[in-house]
């Protein structure tokens, strides 16, 4: 990134490069795109503000113009974040259509989805939820700048995203064909391990310094949502530990903490019934292997057990438990192996216990320890407690 584009963190005595997301060159090529279908002159630069109001200045690339489409490209820079997709082209060919609607689809390199359980429904591309409101954000902005008010098709479409895909877990998590189109906040922000690491021993050390001795631990924003929606507890007394089960647990016996209470996806935290204490993918994917042996120790014959091996999601898996009413028993035995690694990572100085969860189905499981935690979190509050 150059000029305004340029923003930096300081860490280890080294600047790092942000970023900027698929999900922005999607949005940028969109309003760019659109920009010269409806005013009908050629431009090389576009502007892009993202969702945490971060703009962007990017070279509009690959120009193609007639008489009722434009397509045109921006180049994604993952700035100092190691990332596949840096200094790819990600492109939007914006056409007139009949009607009112615009509708946004995957061409050539963006992913479709095939399984249950992903953020868009089997079929779909690949092009999550915050990608598409930026995208659709954009088009109606331009439509009301130039008064247009009929349809439009947008194709979103990356040419090096087929062979980028077969890099990546998209296949295993069943996104077939291409790369997601992914971002949040339209910024990508470069962390090594250890800031990471070094951010959720300071997310703690806040809580407490603020009087809080016993928290949650969440993966990331889809237990954030779940605590707060689904289960109705105050998600401030929550840290976000990414991958680093592990880690947190260390962090938490290392500043003296009492409680600490794991509330993760399932996808997630089942990794911990095998004794993973970092679940990303990268590390170890035993998803199907431990959900495949607790389900054979709860009586699933041999056909079962090969159908839950072949799963790519848990969705997936937990409609075969559903199906063979085994999901309840083999939830129960899984949780039993998280709570004993859980506790074998803690020791006897911190109460730990677990909460997992699926989109569909809520609550999947809690470890013996849950109800006494939950209390003396929430009482952390009526006893006057804030953070400041």
């Amino acid at each position: 990134m150059t000029g305004q584009n340029s923003t930096e963190i300081w860490y280890e005595q080294k600047k790092l490069k942000t970023g900027y997301t698929t999900g922005s060159c999607a949005a940028a090529a969109t309003k760019a795109a659109l920009e010269m279908l409806l005013s009908g002159n050629e431009i090389q630069n576009i502007s892009l503000l993202t969702p945490n109001q971060i703009e962007l200045y990017l070279e509009v690339k690959d120009i193609s113009i007639a008489r009722d489409w434009v397509s045109c490209g921006i180049q994604k820079d993952s700035g100092d974040d190691p990332d596949v997709t840096n200094g790819i082209c990600v492109y939007a060919r914006v056409e007139k259509r009949f009607g009112t609607e615009i509708i946004i689809d995957g061409g050539i390199g963006v992913g479709r989805v095939t399984r249950k359980g992903l953020e868009q429904s089997i079929g779909q591309a690949a092009i999550n939820k915050v990608p598409r409101e930026m995208i659709i954000k954009e088009a109606k902005e331009q439509c009301a700048k130039y008064d247009y008010h009929q349809g439009l098709s947008i194709v979103i479409s990356v040419p090096e995203g087929v062979e980028l895909a077969k890099k990546t877990f998209n296949p295993r998590l069943g996104i077939e064909g291409g790369i997601s189109i992914l971002g949040t906040t339209g910024i990508v922000q470069p962390m090594s391990e250890k800031a990471l690491t070094d951010t959720i021993f300071l997310e703690m050390k806040m809580l407490k310094e603020n009087g809080f001795d016993w928290c949650y631990a969440v993966p990331g924003n889809y237990g954030i949502d779940f605590l707060n929606d689904s289960l109705g507890f105050d998600a401030d007394i929550a840290v976000k530990y990414s991958n680093y089960v592990g880690d947190v647990i260390d962090d938490a016996v290392n500043l003296d903490m009492k409680g600490l209470l794991f509330v993760g996806h399932i996808g997630k935290l089942i990794k911990v019934a095998a004794g993973v204490m970092n679940t990303h993918s990268r590390q170890a994917d035993c998803r199907m292997e431990v959900l495949s042996v607790h389900a054979a120790l709860c009586g699933a014959d041999r056909a079962v057990i090969q159908e839950l091996m072949n799963c790519i999601t848990t969705t997936e898996a937990i409609e075969i438990l559903k199906r063979e009413n085994l999901l309840e028993t083999v939830m129960e035995s899984v949780m039993k192996r998280v709570e004993f690694y859980l506790q074998n990572r803690a020791g006897e100085e911190l109460k730990i216990g677990a909460i997992l969860f699926s989109k569909e189905e809520g609550v999947l499981g809690e470890t013996t320890q849950v109800s006494e935690l939950l209390k003396h979190i929430q009482d952390q509050k009526r006893q006057g407690y804030k953070l400041e």
